[in-house]
Protein backbone atom coordinates (compact mmCIF):
# COMPACT_ATOMS: atom_id res chain seq x y z
CA UNK A 1 0.00 0.00 0.00
CA UNK A 2 2.63 2.42 1.35
CA UNK A 3 4.87 1.74 -1.96
CA UNK A 4 2.17 1.97 -4.52
CA UNK A 5 1.43 5.07 -2.74
CA UNK A 6 5.00 6.46 -3.06
CA UNK A 7 5.24 5.27 -6.61
CA UNK A 8 1.51 7.58 -7.60
CA UNK A 9 3.23 10.22 -5.76
CA UNK A 10 5.91 10.17 -7.75
CA UNK A 11 4.57 10.15 -10.87
CA UNK A 12 2.18 12.93 -9.91
CA UNK A 13 5.69 15.02 -9.04
CA UNK A 14 7.36 14.10 -12.18
CA UNK A 15 3.98 15.28 -14.32
CA UNK A 16 4.28 18.50 -12.56
CA UNK A 17 7.52 18.48 -13.69
CA UNK A 18 7.21 17.26 -16.82
CA UNK A 19 6.67 21.04 -18.67
CA UNK A 20 9.86 22.57 -17.52
CA UNK A 21 11.72 19.50 -17.77
CA UNK A 22 10.82 19.62 -21.51
CA UNK A 23 11.38 23.11 -22.09
CA UNK A 24 15.23 22.94 -20.42
CA UNK A 25 15.75 19.61 -21.71
CA UNK A 26 15.02 21.27 -25.76
CA UNK A 27 16.54 25.00 -24.87
CA UNK A 28 19.80 24.26 -22.22
CA UNK A 29 20.23 20.56 -21.94
CA UNK A 30 20.39 19.18 -25.48
CA UNK A 31 22.45 22.40 -27.07
CA UNK A 32 25.11 21.83 -24.34
CA UNK A 33 25.74 17.90 -25.64
CA UNK A 34 24.57 18.57 -29.07
CA UNK A 35 27.89 21.76 -29.38
CA UNK A 36 29.81 19.64 -27.40
CA UNK A 37 29.66 17.21 -30.11
CA UNK A 38 29.96 18.83 -33.19
CA UNK A 39 33.35 20.11 -31.38
CA UNK A 40 34.96 16.81 -32.97
CA UNK A 41 33.41 17.82 -36.47
CA UNK A 42 34.12 20.43 -39.03
CA UNK A 43 30.99 22.48 -39.38
CA UNK A 44 31.38 25.57 -40.95
CA UNK A 45 28.83 27.19 -43.72
CA UNK A 46 30.00 25.32 -46.02
CA UNK A 47 28.99 21.78 -44.72
CA UNK A 48 26.42 22.50 -42.29
CA UNK A 49 24.49 19.67 -43.25
CA UNK A 50 27.04 17.44 -43.78
CA UNK A 51 29.84 18.09 -40.89
CA UNK A 52 32.70 16.12 -41.26
CA UNK A 53 34.51 14.07 -38.17
CA UNK A 54 38.11 14.96 -37.56
CA UNK A 55 38.04 14.28 -33.84
CA UNK A 56 40.18 16.75 -31.17
CA UNK A 57 41.68 18.56 -34.52
CA UNK A 58 39.31 21.56 -33.57
CA UNK A 59 41.26 21.81 -29.98
CA UNK A 60 44.71 21.70 -30.95
CA UNK A 61 43.74 24.05 -33.88
CA UNK A 62 42.95 26.71 -31.12
CA UNK A 63 46.51 26.20 -29.49
CA UNK A 64 48.72 26.24 -32.53
CA UNK A 65 51.08 29.61 -33.02
CA UNK A 66 51.37 30.94 -36.08
CA UNK A 67 55.38 31.16 -35.27
CA UNK A 68 57.39 28.85 -33.68
CA UNK A 69 58.68 30.13 -30.06
CA UNK A 70 62.54 31.19 -29.56
CA UNK A 71 62.71 28.44 -27.28
CA UNK A 72 61.57 25.17 -26.09
CA UNK A 73 58.91 24.57 -22.83
CA UNK A 74 61.59 22.73 -21.21
CA UNK A 75 64.07 25.76 -20.96
CA UNK A 76 61.35 27.93 -19.51
CA UNK A 77 60.32 25.63 -16.91
CA UNK A 78 63.74 25.18 -15.71
CA UNK A 79 64.41 28.67 -15.36
CA UNK A 80 60.82 29.45 -14.00
CA UNK A 81 61.50 26.43 -11.39
CA UNK A 82 64.85 27.70 -10.43
CA UNK A 83 63.97 30.83 -9.80
CA UNK A 84 60.95 30.17 -7.27
CA UNK A 85 63.37 27.69 -5.63
CA UNK A 86 66.09 30.28 -5.55
CA UNK A 87 63.15 32.87 -3.85
CA UNK A 88 62.02 30.14 -1.44
CA UNK A 89 65.68 29.78 -0.18
CA UNK A 90 66.20 32.91 0.61
CA UNK A 91 62.54 33.73 2.21
CA UNK A 92 63.31 30.91 4.77
CA UNK A 93 67.06 32.63 4.99
CA UNK A 94 65.89 35.70 5.95
CA UNK A 95 63.40 34.19 7.95
CA UNK A 96 65.75 32.58 10.19
CA UNK A 97 67.58 35.78 10.56
CA UNK A 98 64.46 37.35 12.05
CA UNK A 99 63.77 34.30 14.30
CA UNK A 100 68.05 34.54 15.83
CA UNK A 101 67.13 38.17 16.13
CA UNK A 102 64.03 37.76 18.00
CA UNK A 103 65.78 35.12 20.67
CA UNK A 104 68.32 37.09 20.84
CA UNK A 105 66.46 40.21 21.94
CA UNK A 106 63.69 37.73 24.03
CA UNK A 107 66.99 36.35 25.80
CA UNK A 108 66.60 32.68 24.95
CA UNK A 109 69.42 32.52 22.74
CA UNK A 110 71.03 29.20 21.63
CA UNK A 111 74.30 28.58 19.63
CA UNK A 112 72.41 26.21 17.98
CA UNK A 113 70.63 29.11 16.07
CA UNK A 114 74.21 30.25 14.80
CA UNK A 115 75.41 26.59 13.49
CA UNK A 116 71.77 26.36 11.70
CA UNK A 117 72.09 29.92 10.19
CA UNK A 118 75.65 28.73 8.72
CA UNK A 119 74.06 25.85 7.15
CA UNK A 120 71.49 28.04 5.45
CA UNK A 121 73.60 30.71 4.24
CA UNK A 122 75.91 28.12 2.77
CA UNK A 123 73.35 26.30 0.76
CA UNK A 124 71.71 29.94 -0.25
CA UNK A 125 75.24 30.65 -1.86
CA UNK A 126 75.98 27.42 -3.18
CA UNK A 127 72.36 28.12 -5.27
CA UNK A 128 73.09 31.11 -5.99
CA UNK A 129 76.66 30.45 -7.06
CA UNK A 130 75.90 27.95 -9.64
CA UNK A 131 72.99 28.95 -10.93
CA UNK A 132 74.42 29.15 -14.38
CA UNK A 133 76.11 26.18 -14.12
CA UNK A 134 73.04 23.96 -13.32
CA UNK A 135 70.61 25.53 -15.90
CA UNK A 136 72.81 24.67 -18.66
CA UNK A 137 73.24 21.30 -17.19
CA UNK A 138 69.55 20.74 -17.00
CA UNK A 139 68.98 22.12 -20.36
CA UNK A 140 71.69 19.52 -21.85
CA UNK A 141 69.66 17.09 -20.05
CA UNK A 142 72.49 16.22 -17.50
CA UNK A 143 70.04 15.65 -15.08
CA UNK A 144 71.96 13.75 -12.39
CA UNK A 145 74.17 17.03 -10.92
CA UNK A 146 70.97 18.68 -12.08
CA UNK A 147 68.70 16.49 -9.45
CA UNK A 148 71.56 16.66 -6.43
CA UNK A 149 71.29 20.30 -6.76
CA UNK A 150 67.56 20.87 -6.76
CA UNK A 151 67.58 18.27 -3.91
CA UNK A 152 69.38 20.85 -1.60
CA UNK A 153 65.79 22.69 -1.60
CA UNK A 154 63.88 19.81 0.04
CA UNK A 155 66.05 19.18 2.34
CA UNK A 156 66.03 23.26 3.30
CA UNK A 157 62.70 23.07 3.76
CA UNK A 158 62.83 19.68 5.82
CA UNK A 159 65.67 21.18 8.03
CA UNK A 160 63.93 24.29 8.44
CA UNK A 161 60.25 22.82 9.47
CA UNK A 162 61.73 20.18 11.96
CA UNK A 163 63.96 22.29 13.52
CA UNK A 164 60.55 23.86 14.69
CA UNK A 165 61.49 27.42 13.16
CA UNK A 166 58.30 27.15 11.30
CA UNK A 167 56.13 27.37 14.53
CA UNK A 168 57.47 30.71 14.79
CA UNK A 169 56.70 31.36 11.22
CA UNK A 170 52.94 29.61 10.85
CA UNK A 171 50.87 32.57 11.11
CA UNK A 172 52.64 34.46 8.35
CA UNK A 173 51.51 32.03 5.66
CA UNK A 174 50.43 34.79 3.58
CA UNK A 175 53.49 37.19 4.46
CA UNK A 176 55.63 34.72 3.07
CA UNK A 177 53.54 33.62 -0.14
CA UNK A 178 53.45 37.03 -0.91
CA UNK A 179 57.62 37.88 -0.26
CA UNK A 180 58.16 34.63 -2.28
CA UNK A 181 56.39 36.04 -5.58
CA UNK A 182 58.10 39.94 -5.30
CA UNK A 183 61.77 38.09 -4.66
CA UNK A 184 60.93 36.07 -7.49
CA UNK A 185 60.11 38.92 -10.01
CA UNK A 186 63.06 40.62 -8.70
CA UNK A 187 65.47 38.09 -8.75
CA UNK A 188 64.07 36.79 -12.43
CA UNK A 189 64.52 40.41 -14.06
CA UNK A 190 67.44 41.70 -12.28
CA UNK A 191 69.14 38.60 -13.63
CA UNK A 192 68.40 39.28 -17.00
CA UNK A 193 66.96 36.16 -17.73
CA UNK A 194 63.95 36.10 -19.62
CA UNK A 195 63.35 32.72 -20.32
CA UNK A 196 60.34 32.05 -17.77
CA UNK A 197 57.33 30.19 -18.36
CA UNK A 198 55.74 33.65 -18.32
CA UNK A 199 57.93 34.57 -20.84
CA UNK A 200 57.21 32.41 -23.07
CA UNK A 201 53.49 32.55 -22.72
CA UNK A 202 53.38 36.45 -23.47
CA UNK A 203 55.17 35.01 -26.74
CA UNK A 204 52.69 32.98 -27.27
CA UNK A 205 49.97 34.32 -27.21
CA UNK A 206 51.02 36.97 -29.53
CA UNK A 207 51.16 34.11 -32.19
CA UNK A 208 47.36 32.50 -31.38
CA UNK A 209 44.30 34.62 -30.87
CA UNK A 210 43.06 31.92 -28.55
CA UNK A 211 45.93 32.26 -26.52
CA UNK A 212 45.85 35.59 -26.26
CA UNK A 213 41.75 35.75 -25.55
CA UNK A 214 42.83 33.78 -22.47
CA UNK A 215 45.16 36.03 -21.78
CA UNK A 216 42.79 38.90 -21.59
CA UNK A 217 40.19 37.05 -19.68
CA UNK A 218 42.37 35.97 -16.58
CA UNK A 219 44.36 39.43 -17.08
CA UNK A 220 40.82 40.79 -16.50
CA UNK A 221 38.90 38.31 -14.10
CA UNK A 222 41.81 38.45 -11.74
CA UNK A 223 41.88 42.26 -11.31
CA UNK A 224 38.04 42.81 -11.71
CA UNK A 225 36.75 40.61 -9.33
CA UNK A 226 39.00 41.24 -6.12
CA UNK A 227 38.46 44.80 -6.85
CA UNK A 228 34.69 44.27 -6.74
CA UNK A 229 34.20 42.21 -4.07
CA UNK A 230 36.79 44.48 -2.01
CA UNK A 231 34.55 47.66 -2.68
CA UNK A 232 31.10 45.37 -2.36
CA UNK A 233 32.34 44.58 1.33
CA UNK A 234 33.05 47.84 2.30
CA UNK A 235 29.75 49.48 1.05
CA UNK A 236 27.73 46.95 2.37
CA UNK A 237 29.81 47.61 5.73
CA UNK A 238 28.84 51.11 5.40
CA UNK A 239 25.21 50.39 4.87
CA UNK A 240 25.22 48.64 7.46
CA UNK A 241 25.67 50.89 9.94
CA UNK A 242 23.12 53.59 11.26
CA UNK A 243 23.34 56.14 8.49
CA UNK A 244 21.16 58.68 7.21
CA UNK A 245 19.28 58.10 3.76
CA UNK A 246 20.68 54.48 4.09
CA UNK A 247 17.63 53.05 1.99
CA UNK A 248 18.42 55.83 -1.25
CA UNK A 249 22.06 54.98 -0.92
CA UNK A 250 20.84 51.34 -1.11
CA UNK A 251 18.95 52.00 -4.49
CA UNK A 252 21.80 54.06 -5.55
CA UNK A 253 24.42 51.36 -5.81
CA UNK A 254 22.02 48.79 -6.66
CA UNK A 255 20.40 50.79 -9.94
CA UNK A 256 23.50 50.31 -11.98
CA UNK A 257 23.01 46.37 -11.90
CA UNK A 258 19.80 46.39 -13.17
CA UNK A 259 20.49 48.62 -15.62
CA UNK A 260 20.96 46.65 -19.16
CA UNK A 261 24.93 46.26 -19.91
CA UNK A 262 24.00 47.90 -23.12
CA UNK A 263 22.62 50.93 -22.09
CA UNK A 264 25.70 51.20 -19.09
CA UNK A 265 28.12 50.45 -21.69
CA UNK A 266 26.98 53.18 -24.03
CA UNK A 267 26.86 55.88 -21.47
CA UNK A 268 30.33 54.58 -20.57
CA UNK A 269 31.86 55.24 -24.45
CA UNK A 270 30.64 58.94 -23.96
CA UNK A 271 32.53 58.68 -20.43
CA UNK A 272 35.95 57.43 -22.19
CA UNK A 273 35.43 59.90 -24.64
CA UNK A 274 39.08 61.38 -25.96
CA UNK A 275 37.48 64.92 -26.29
CA UNK A 276 34.38 65.98 -24.24
CA UNK A 277 34.76 62.65 -22.16
CA UNK A 278 33.79 63.34 -18.08
CA UNK A 279 36.78 61.15 -17.22
CA UNK A 280 39.21 63.52 -19.40
CA UNK A 281 37.25 66.58 -17.58
CA UNK A 282 37.59 65.27 -14.11
CA UNK A 283 41.24 64.36 -14.74
CA UNK A 284 42.41 67.83 -16.35
CA UNK A 285 41.47 69.68 -12.49
CA UNK A 286 44.56 67.92 -11.51
CA UNK A 287 46.83 68.39 -14.57
CA UNK A 288 46.61 65.54 -16.57
CA UNK A 289 46.40 65.69 -20.34
CA UNK A 290 43.88 63.92 -22.20
CA UNK A 291 43.85 59.92 -22.14
CA UNK A 292 43.23 58.03 -25.22
CA UNK A 293 40.72 55.29 -23.31
CA UNK A 294 39.60 54.00 -26.34
CA UNK A 295 42.12 54.49 -28.79
CA UNK A 296 45.53 52.86 -26.79
CA UNK A 297 45.63 49.61 -26.34
CA UNK A 298 46.86 49.58 -22.99
CA UNK A 299 43.79 51.15 -21.70
CA UNK A 300 41.90 48.28 -23.00
CA UNK A 301 41.31 45.79 -20.44
CA UNK A 302 41.63 48.47 -17.60
CA UNK A 303 38.59 50.64 -19.24
CA UNK A 304 36.63 47.35 -19.18
CA UNK A 305 37.33 46.70 -15.87
CA UNK A 306 36.02 50.28 -14.73
CA UNK A 307 32.99 49.77 -16.05
CA UNK A 308 32.21 46.27 -15.03
CA UNK A 309 33.21 47.33 -11.22
CA UNK A 310 31.00 50.09 -11.31
CA UNK A 311 27.81 47.94 -12.63
CA UNK A 312 28.95 45.41 -10.49
CA UNK A 313 29.46 47.00 -6.94
CA UNK A 314 25.83 47.31 -6.15
CA UNK A 315 24.99 43.46 -6.25
CA UNK A 316 27.92 42.23 -4.57
CA UNK A 317 27.15 45.10 -2.00
CA UNK A 318 23.50 44.20 -1.06
CA UNK A 319 24.38 40.46 -0.54
CA UNK A 320 27.28 41.39 1.52
CA UNK A 321 24.97 43.73 3.35
CA UNK A 322 22.16 40.49 3.71
CA UNK A 323 24.82 38.13 4.92
CA UNK A 324 26.11 41.07 7.64
CA UNK A 325 21.96 41.51 8.96
CA UNK A 326 22.07 37.50 9.01
CA UNK A 327 24.54 37.69 12.43
CA UNK A 328 22.93 37.60 15.50
CA UNK A 329 23.42 40.56 17.60
CA UNK A 330 24.59 38.36 20.18
CA UNK A 331 27.97 37.71 19.13
CA UNK A 332 28.96 41.25 19.11
CA UNK A 333 27.08 42.31 22.35
CA UNK A 334 29.49 39.73 24.15
CA UNK A 335 32.56 41.04 22.42
CA UNK A 336 31.52 44.77 23.19
CA UNK A 337 31.78 43.25 27.22
CA UNK A 338 35.31 42.03 26.73
CA UNK A 339 36.01 45.28 25.04
CA UNK A 340 36.93 43.92 21.50
CA UNK A 341 37.52 46.71 19.09
CA UNK A 342 35.93 47.49 15.61
CA UNK A 343 39.05 45.51 14.18
CA UNK A 344 38.55 42.50 16.36
CA UNK A 345 34.92 42.42 15.90
CA UNK A 346 35.03 42.46 12.36
CA UNK A 347 38.04 39.89 12.15
CA UNK A 348 37.09 37.36 14.77
CA UNK A 349 33.11 37.42 14.25
CA UNK A 350 32.15 39.57 10.81
CA UNK A 351 34.75 37.83 8.60
CA UNK A 352 34.45 34.16 9.35
CA UNK A 353 30.13 34.45 9.56
CA UNK A 354 30.57 36.46 6.42
CA UNK A 355 32.42 33.57 4.92
CA UNK A 356 29.49 31.89 3.04
CA UNK A 357 28.55 34.85 1.50
CA UNK A 358 31.76 35.47 0.19
CA UNK A 359 32.12 32.29 -1.09
CA UNK A 360 28.78 32.71 -3.11
CA UNK A 361 29.83 36.07 -4.24
CA UNK A 362 33.03 34.98 -5.39
CA UNK A 363 31.55 32.04 -7.55
CA UNK A 364 28.90 33.97 -9.05
CA UNK A 365 31.87 36.99 -9.63
CA UNK A 366 34.47 34.57 -11.33
CA UNK A 367 31.74 32.89 -13.79
CA UNK A 368 30.68 36.12 -14.62
CA UNK A 369 33.59 37.48 -15.42
CA UNK A 370 35.06 34.22 -17.29
CA UNK A 371 31.69 35.49 -19.49
CA UNK A 372 32.78 39.25 -20.21
CA UNK A 373 31.69 39.91 -23.95
CA UNK A 374 28.70 42.63 -24.19
CA UNK A 375 31.11 45.24 -22.46
CA UNK A 376 33.69 45.01 -25.36
CA UNK A 377 31.56 44.52 -27.83
CA UNK A 378 29.70 48.18 -27.61
CA UNK A 379 32.61 50.10 -26.11
CA UNK A 380 34.96 49.14 -29.18
CA UNK A 381 32.00 49.28 -32.00
CA UNK A 382 31.82 45.60 -32.27
CA UNK A 383 35.59 44.92 -33.11
CA UNK A 384 37.87 43.57 -30.09
CA UNK A 385 39.70 46.59 -28.54
CA UNK A 386 41.11 49.50 -30.66
CA UNK A 387 43.33 47.36 -32.11
CA UNK A 388 46.26 43.96 -31.86
CA UNK A 389 43.10 42.11 -30.19
CA UNK A 390 43.85 43.74 -27.07
CA UNK A 391 39.85 43.42 -25.87
CA UNK A 392 39.59 39.97 -27.40
CA UNK A 393 38.20 37.83 -24.26
CA UNK A 394 37.28 33.85 -25.31
CA UNK A 395 33.81 34.62 -25.46
CA UNK A 396 34.35 37.25 -27.98
CA UNK A 397 36.60 34.95 -29.31
CA UNK A 398 33.78 32.26 -29.42
CA UNK A 399 31.18 35.17 -31.08
CA UNK A 400 33.86 35.47 -33.39
CA UNK A 401 34.37 32.54 -34.37
CA UNK A 402 30.35 31.61 -35.01
CA UNK A 403 29.30 33.92 -36.60
CA UNK A 404 31.07 35.77 -38.36
CA UNK A 405 33.65 33.01 -39.43
CA UNK A 406 31.13 30.55 -39.84
CA UNK A 407 33.15 28.10 -38.03
CA UNK A 408 30.88 26.78 -35.61
CA UNK A 409 32.40 23.45 -34.82
CA UNK A 410 35.64 25.19 -33.70
CA UNK A 411 33.64 27.87 -32.09
CA UNK A 412 31.87 25.21 -30.12
CA UNK A 413 35.68 23.53 -29.35
CA UNK A 414 36.74 27.10 -27.64
CA UNK A 415 33.39 27.12 -25.72
CA UNK A 416 34.30 23.97 -24.41
CA UNK A 417 37.56 25.09 -23.19
CA UNK A 418 35.84 28.08 -21.32
CA UNK A 419 33.69 25.72 -19.54
CA UNK A 420 36.41 23.22 -18.75
CA UNK A 421 38.74 26.51 -16.97
CA UNK A 422 34.82 27.67 -15.34
CA UNK A 423 34.71 23.86 -14.03
CA UNK A 424 38.61 24.08 -13.06
CA UNK A 425 37.91 27.38 -10.86
CA UNK A 426 35.12 26.31 -9.35
CA UNK A 427 36.48 22.77 -7.91
CA UNK A 428 39.29 24.82 -6.48
CA UNK A 429 36.51 27.12 -4.79
CA UNK A 430 34.39 24.01 -3.71
CA UNK A 431 37.61 22.27 -2.56
CA UNK A 432 38.71 25.68 -0.48
CA UNK A 433 35.71 26.40 1.10
CA UNK A 434 35.63 23.31 3.16
CA UNK A 435 38.01 24.85 5.36
CA UNK A 436 37.38 28.24 5.16
CA UNK A 437 33.48 28.37 4.84
CA UNK A 438 31.89 28.64 8.23
CA UNK A 439 28.46 28.08 8.80
CA UNK A 440 26.32 29.58 11.90
CA UNK A 441 25.15 26.43 14.09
Amino acid sequence: MKKSRYIKETLEAYLFLLPSLVILGTFVIWPIFYSFFLSFFKWNFENQRHPIFIGIKNYTDLFTLSEPLPYPFSNALIHSLYYVLMSIVLILDIALIIFVIHRITAHSFNRRYITDLSYFTIVSLIFIVFRYKVLNTLISYQWMFSFVYFALVPAFLWFFLNRNYGKWFKNKKFLTFVSIIILYIVLKYTDHMRYGLWDLFYKAKEESDFIKSIYNTFYYVFVSVPITVTLGLLVALLLNMNVKFRAIFRSAYFIPFVTSIVAVSLVWQWIYNDDYGLLNYILSFFGTSKLAWLKDEKFTIPTIIILSVWKSLGYDAVIFLAGLQSIDRFYYEAADIDGASRWQKFKYITWPLLSPTTFFILIISIIGAFKVFTQVYVLYNAVPGPYNNSGLTILYYVFQQFYVNQKMGYASAAAYVLFAIILVFTIIQLQMSKKRVHYEA
